[in-house]
């Protein structure tokens, strides 16, 4: 087994040299260290050869995922039909552009009217940010989804320093191609107020409580910087007179409050004759405070449903006695359509059944404070959501002047913690998409959700991060994802691929993955896993680390291996979340593991026609155990055998090639 001093390079990964560049270290610190050797590439950018041909995403073309094709729920699993963009409509095409030219930009008028000129070595930052916030003003009030927006990119290099913010409902943003020799190609240099210039007291990753402004902390802006950013900037009230006051890279951390649960959210009031629940399993009904405010709730709208931790649900995931404090969380969590609103009750009726019971506090089930305190469960309404974005066809890459000549593929470390910038960010996001983007090097997660409702991720070609240590980077990361889709994808020297934080309802299928399956933590459930290609090489390890690592958790050393699945088990996983939920369904994957370099792919969970329920007895969850006995951590234990009333059901088959899809090519 590899040690953390020992970096295994892959042989599948291309290597990229910057022309005329000297590999130098990055120093960082506490204070960002290490900004005048930035500060010098942001002057003088080094020449950034051309990265290599993304892989096509071939499964995408020949999945037919419409909802025509989908089968109705199979008695006993979830209901997964109305999953992606608009439960299943189709993503958009030219038909759903509007006719009228002031909404569809042109590479003619990004020039003329924004200064937005490929190749010309001049940052585009500004101008595109201009072209987005024009068609925020002028043209999203009246779009819709049948009368999309357009901003076509033109084909060559665009350079770009800063976040770029897309809150504009109803845009399509489409490049040229995701070839970056031929198409539309970005190429982000995150300048000085992009850059975390907070970082831990190890320079291993940024330091969220350091970064702050007022009332506010790094920790609201996570996930953290991208260079898209599809999210609302609309601040709250009370942060106003911070907002404006805020330097420059400090003033997102004010953007998009106006959906913070501490500001938005209701309390929740008990439900007649069950005392101390608002809600459960099953219900559609939420009952609120009689003092909660009712204007922010509208039918039609959406509202993210937050239940409170208790001690009762730590026990049931088997993550007590914890080694670790518990922290008072949300870690049950669902965003919803409101279909009604009912004043007089206090109620409101959403627009499928909870899949979670919800307290009215952390206590209020019986368990003991957590904390110190009670706290509270909530109704939160996303009071801007982001709608109908969809980002296509082209190119991202994170030029690093200084990393030149490091390969990053097997690397599981943080080369860059100041620049651990993602490519796409989707947050309080719902009915949006990115389809046929490539990527190379991101500074971590290629494409990242937080809190997102009806996505669909497909036919994309993601390559590699400079950043996957401490701190959770460098992966495609579902992260509070409800309802959507994960279509014929190819990911290469990633961490991971993560659903995680409550994720469920999602579909992931046809995607050729060369990292583990990750059920990060935080009762993500009732996802689909079926039809991938995962083939995990011996050197996908978190032992390949020397610097700024941090296994799961953030554990320094680590000799175990990435299998295909990786599953949050309470003990281990309360360190950051809480263990993995029910239901997460395996099907009709091909997907192997090299034990030892050099050596055979095997087979892993190989019965193609066998439905692997996971965290399942049949009825309810099931924590996973050996013999009887609950399991205190995945690793070292990936080949063990779970079915058999060990938290694994495997008792159902099915002779269908998908359990998501009529018909499969």
């Amino acid at each position: 087994m590899a040690r953390r001093r020992n970096v295994v390079i892959g042989a599948l990964a291309a290597v990229v040299v910057i022309a005329g560049a000297v590999t130098v270290a990055v120093v960082s610190g506490s204070d960002g260290a290490g900004s005048e050797q930035r500060e010098q590439a942001e002057t003088h950018p080094e020449p950034w050869v051309t990265p290599p041909v993304p892989e096509p995403p071939k499964a995408a073309l020949a999945l037919d995922t419409g909802a025509a094709n989908r089968r109705p729920a199979l008695p006993g699993l979830p209901d997964w039909s109305k999953a992606g963009y608009r439960e299943g409509k189709g993503l958009p095409g030219d038909r759903e552009i509007t006719p009228d030219a002031r909404c569809r930009l042109t590479p003619a008028a990004l020039a003329e009217r924004y200064q937005v000129k490929p190749g010309d070595n001049t940052d585009d930052s500004d101008g595109l940010q201009r072209a987005i916030d024009d068609v925020k003003r002028d043209c999203s009030p009246s779009a819709s989804y049948e009368r999309l927006s357009l901003i076509s990119l033109p084909a060559g290099v665009l350079d770009v320093t800063k976040q770029l913010s897309v809150d504009a409902d109803y845009l399509v943003i489409r490049g040229a191609g995701a070839d970056p020799a031929s198409g539309t190609r970005f190429v982000f240099r995150p300048g000085k107020d992009t850059r975390y210039d907070k970082l831990d007291k190890d320079g291993a990753s940024w330091d969220q409580d350091a970064m702050k402004a007022g009332d506010a902390r790094g920790g609201w802006i996570w996930p953290g910087r991208g260079l898209f950013r599809v999210q609302s900037r609309e601040v709250h009230p009370d942060y106003r007179a911070d907002y404006a006051s805020a330097p420059a890279n400090r003033k997102d951390l004010f953007e998009g409050t106006v959906n913070v649960h501490w500001k938005a959210g209701a309390k929740l009031a008990e439900k007649p004759g069950d005392p101390g629940f608002s809600a459960r399993t099953g219900e559609t009904v939420i009952h609120l405070d009689r003092k909660a405010k009712l204007p922010a709730f509208r039918q039609g709208g959406y509202v993210n449903v937050r239940a409170a931790n208790s001690t009762k649900f730590y026990e049931l995931q088997q993550a007590l006695p914890a080694d670790h404090e518990l922290q008072n969380l949300h870690m049950r969590q669902q965003i919803f359509g409101i279909a009604a609103v009912d004043e007089t009750a206090h109620t409101l009726t959403l627009d499928k059944p909870l899949e979670f019971d919800v307290p009215v506090n952390s206590t209020s089930d019986g368990s003991p404070v957590i904390e110190g305190k009670a706290y509270e469960s909530k109704a939160a309404p996303l009071a801007d959501p982001v709608l109908g974005v969809g980002l296509e066809n082209f190119h991202i890459s994170q030029d690093m002047p200084a990393l030149a000549g490091q390969d990053p593929a097997h690397e599981y470390g943080n080369l860059a913690p100041a620049e651990a910038m993602h490519g796409i960010v989707l947050k309080w996001a719902v009915n949006a998409w990115v389809r046929g983007i490539a990527t190379y090097r991101t500074g971590s997660h290629p494409i990242v959700t937080e809190e997102a409702k009806n996505i669909e991720v497909v036919g994309n070609s993601l390559d590699g991060a400079w950043n996957k240590g401490k701190g959770g980077n460098g992966y495609l990361r579902g992260s509070r994802v409800w309802d959507s889709v994960y279509a014929g994808n190819v990911t290469r020297n990633l961490r991971h691929f993560t659903l995680q934080w409550s994720a469920s309802d999602n579909v992931v299928i046809g995607n050729d993955f060369d990292s583990d399956v990750n059920l990060h933590g935080g009762w993500e459930r009732r996802n689909l896993f079926e039809l991938n290609t995962v083939r995990v090489p011996a050197e996908h390890q978190p032992g390949n680390c020397h610097t700024r690592c941090g296994g799961e958790g953030g554990a320094n050393d680590d000799e175990t291996a990435w299998f295909p699945i990786w599953w949050g088990a309470g003990k281990k996983a309360v360190k950051w979340s809480g263990a993995t939920g029910p239901q997460n369904v395996f099907f009709g994957n091909t997907m192997t593991k090299q034990t030892e370099p050099n050596g055979p792919f095997v087979p892993y969970y190989p019965d193609r026609n066998r439905v692997y329920q996971f965290g399942w007895d049949g009825t309810g969850y099931r924590h996973l155990a050996e013999g009887g006995t609950p399991i205190p951590d995945w690793a070292s234990r990936e080949r063990a055998d779970y079915t058999g009333g060990n938290g694994v059901d495997a008792t159902r088959t099915d002779p269908a090639r998908s359990l998501f899809l009529k018909s499969v090519p």
